[in-house]
């Protein structure tokens, strides 16, 4: 009798193993079947770019474990495909213990760390400028950045000696950008406005195969996470392509609305020191226009509209972008001034709200106020973060000689106000470096060790490993299949 029962054992576990072989080749062969189905769409790319259209990268540095962008993932997305009989396991599969990769095929699925893009153009004298905005942004950032830098030729050499010596922080990439205009124009878009400013405009053509990118000019301060402001993309509508800050909350002081010669958006017109960008959106988007009844691509509208508009603009670039946000304005997100904050909130009396509320969140410092005494309050800002160093230390003691030195900027408007330049700052200070080892994960605070930028060396995270022990009975259904591969794993090891 029991002769009998072991052969029936037996003949049971022969017909389930076929039956897994048999699944596992159609799984395979769906999979090859579907291996020309859904091509990526191409982005709509100017006439004036050459070769694949993203515009030559002069320097490409990286700086932390996740600059690699060629090597493949040890670890693989453990889906259909991967069904197969231990015989036929991929080699480039983890090792991981069977009981997880059992649960791994149920949809617990490694996905990539979200970057944040984060674009500067340099020209002239604004090398310090830079450097020192990009230290705001590395200061506070939870997600690691890449960094856009568009720079002329000469600036070249200093952006790269600078960053790779801050490749400790293995935090961030960079690339290093030439200043490339359209061909047959490139003289007036260069002198359109400040030197190279307009290159901002051709971004979505250079770098096609970057989805969304936040453009900040040379004289933004960050006080609080990069991250933040990042996350607005997730509050677009579906129409919204980019998000900008009114040019002013007060129109009686309002330019675009006394003296503008064109049309422009909203009350008082949008500035463009800060404006991020769904850039996939803006390359498939048709906009209305005032020159055509047929509607322009991104790529087609820049050059009709500087022909028509060249004798009435006076902010360069911006005025175009407050032109064709005005035919199209259902694409356009507007932010509060607090992610924007200028001299002029606060030069003839505070009219920021939500600063005085929450505090300034991204300082920016134009008409050249971090380099004179007209507004002193934003230059002890710029001072203090430029002569700040990446140690904890360090970071957490600019506050109280900051406080000291806008405490002196009294006389002025915005030093009245002063409380508000220092109020997110600290917070950000606190959140990011009082308070270890808690970890702001989009805005959340959550337990554990710092998230490592290199998660593709590791196979599973120790949330991971905690969330697969409640793991359901189909995976336990898997246990026999699972036993196979452990056994193998177990020879390759011997």
């Amino acid at each position: 009798m029991r002769r009998y029962l072991r052969v029936v054992v037996l003949c049971l576990a022969c017909g389930f193993c076929s039956l897994l072989y048999a699944f596992s080749q159609l799984a395979v062969s769906l999979e090859e079947g579907a291996g020309g189905v859904g091509g990526k769409p191409q982005a709509a790319a100017a006439s004036w770019l050459g070769g694949d259209g993203r515009g030559a990268g002069r320097w490409v540095g990286s700086a932390g474990p996740a600059a690699h962008h060629g090597r493949r993932d040890r670890c693989k997305e453990f889906s259909l495909c991967y069904w197969n009989p231990y015989w036929m396991l991929p080699s480039d599969v983890c090792g991981m213990n069977c009981f997880w990769e059992a649960a791994f095929r149920y949809g617990v699925k490694m996905q990539p760390i979200e970057r944040v893009h984060l674009a500067v153009v340099a020209c002239g004298e604004r090398l310090e400028e830079t450097v020192t905005m990009l230290k705001s942004a590395l200061i506070f950032s939870i997600k690691p950045l890449q960094f856009h830098i568009f720079a002329e030729d000469q600036l070249h050499d200093s952006f790269k000696g600078i960053l790779d010596s801050w490749s400790f922080l293995q935090t961030f990439n960079y690339s290093l950008y030439p200043i490339t205009f359209p061909s047959e124009n490139a003289a007036e878009w260069k002198k359109l406005f400040k030197p190279c400013a307009s290159q901002r405009l051709f971004l979505p053509l250079i770098l096609k195969e970057v989805d969304s990118l936040l453009y900040v000019d040379t004289d933004i301060l960050f006080l609080r996470p990069v991250d933040d402001i990042w996350s607005l993309l997730k509050k677009f509508n579906s129409t919204q392509i980019a998000a900008m800050a009114p040019e002013h909350e007060e129109p009686r002081i309002g330019w675009y609305n006394r003296f503008a010669r064109h049309p422009y958006y909203g009350k008082t017109g949008v500035n463009s020191g800060v404006m991020l960008m769904n850039m996939t959106r803006m390359r498939r988007k048709y906009f209305k226009n005032d020159m055509t009844t047929v509607r322009l691509r991104w790529g087609d509208i820049l050059m009709p509209l500087l022909k028509k508009y060249k004798l009435n603009i006076t902010w360069g670039d911006q005025d175009l972008l407050n032109i064709i946000f005005f035919h199209n304005p259902e694409s356009l997100f507007v932010f509060p001034c607090q992610w924007n904050y200028r001299p002029d909130h606060c030069i003839y009396g505070s009219n920021c709200q939500e600063a005085e509320e929450e505090g300034i969140f991204i300082l920016h410092g134009n008409r050249g106020v971090y380099h004179d005494d007209k507004q002193p309050a934003f230059r002890a800002i710029y001072e203090a973060l430029r002569n700040c160093s990446f140690e904890d230390d360090n970071i957490h003691s600019l506050l109280k000689p900051l406080e000291l030195e806008l405490q002196k900027t009294v006389h002025t408007y915005c030093g009245k106000i002063y409380k508000i330049f220092i109020k997110q700052l600290t917070k950000s200070i606190q959140d990011r470096y009082d308070r270890p080892p808690k970890e702001r994960v989009n805005g959340e605070e959550k337990s554990g060790h710092t998230m490592s930028a290199n998660v593709g060396a590791q196979c599973v995270s120790v949330g991971t490993v905690i969330s697969l022990l409640n793991v359901t009975s189909s995976v336990l259904k898997q246990l026999p299949y699972c036993i196979l591969i452990c056994n193998k794993s177990r020879l390759n090891n011997d």
